[in-house]
């Protein structure tokens, strides 16, 4: 029998004692309040109301909870009454400085303000797109005319020999050639191949790297050489950013296209993307059709009429188009 069997009164007079401290919270009052006018307004009709004054900062309770939940969610417990009443606050600043800086024009030719606008618009014509769910036999139509973004890159693993034009001078590609000349039929691990070369910096052996990988190590000439290089056997030399090298391929995969079900979800994902490029495009150019621009050009390439000094863009021209 648990405690609260054996004493059910003390139990009880426990739970009504905490749930009488939660009940003397301000934010549990708030909450309960907001509750209530949220039931209310569902219930009855509200009458037509005027537009607030240009002075006056009405906060809702449903941009008061969003703050509950910002502060919450950043530091996973409900605020003390001072962190909601500074947070309260903190909105009524922002909407008296935005209103205030709006009056005195501040918003006018400030490029920053301006590009967080234009972002804004372009967010909004995106989120159009973002918002349709693709059909498996959509994806996998869109997947074959887009191969070409999924396919999976040759890979190579090789070990190599280094040969140092810091150390060697000019002969260090010969060298490396009468190197090759004692490897004939030896083994990629053979037990010489230690003292031929010189001490590289990074590895002597690079396994299962793609030719991009390659590149962006030793350069894309020594990439695409190696690239051509069959399996089995030292040769070189093949020049790199740092040098010489012999080089022996151990194994090579081919590219190959992946199937479909390998990479739906990437899929998606690139298809998405294209759907919002398409859905910005088509609404910028429906934008930019209502606008006709005037910009200065030399007055001896005015031929079109215009005033002397400025030309104008018929609306929907690109920017730059010849005139």
């Amino acid at each position: 029998m648990s405690l609260a069997e054996n004493n059910p009164g003390r139990d009880a007079s426990a739970s009504r004692r905490a749930l009488s401290g939660v009940l003397r919270e301000p934010l549990v009052h708030f909450l309960a309040i907001g509750a209530v006018l949220l039931g209310a307004y569902s219930l009855f009709e509200r009458a037509p109301q005027e537009e607030a004054s240009p002075k006056e900062i009405v906060l809702s309770v449903d941009s008061m909870a969003q703050l509950l939940m910002i502060f919450e969610s950043q530091w996973k417990r409900q605020p003390t009454q001072d962190e909601f009443n500074a947070m309260i606050e903190d909105r009524i600043r922002q909407d008296i400085l935005y209103r205030e800086a709006l009056a005195l024009g501040l918003d006018k030719e400030d490029t920053i303000v301006k590009r967080r606008m234009a972002q804004k618009m372009q967010f909004l014509a995106e989120d159009v797109a973002a918002q349709q769910e693709p059909t498996s036999d959509e994806l996998r139509a869109w997947f074959a005319g887009h191969t070409d973004l999924f396919t999976v890159p040759a890979r190579i693993s090789f070990r190599h020999l280094y040969f140092s034009p810091d150390k060697r001078g000019g002969s260090a590609r010969d060298d490396a050639g009468k190197a090759l000349a004692g490897l004939d039929g030896a083994p990629q691990n053979a037990a010489l191949t230690g003292s031929l070369g010189d001490h590289f910096m990074f590895q002597d052996y690079y396994g299962d790297r793609a030719s991009q990988a390659i590149a962006g190590e030793f350069g894309v000439e020594f990439a695409d050489a190696v690239a051509t290089l069959q399996p089995g056997s030292w040769q070189g030399p093949v020049k790199s950013g740092y040098g010489w090298h012999l080089v022996f391929v151990d194994n090579k995969t081919a590219a190959r296209v992946p199937a479909f079900e390998e990479v739906e979800q990437e899929v998606k994902t690139a298809w998405l993307g294209t759907q919002k490029a398409e859905a910005w495009r088509k609404a910028y150019e429906e934008m930019r059709a209502k606008y006709t621009v005037i910009m200065p050009v030399p007055a001896e390439a005015d031929e079109a009429g215009a005033p002397e000094g400025t030309v104008a863009q018929t609306p929907g021209q690109a920017a730059g188009a010849p005139l």
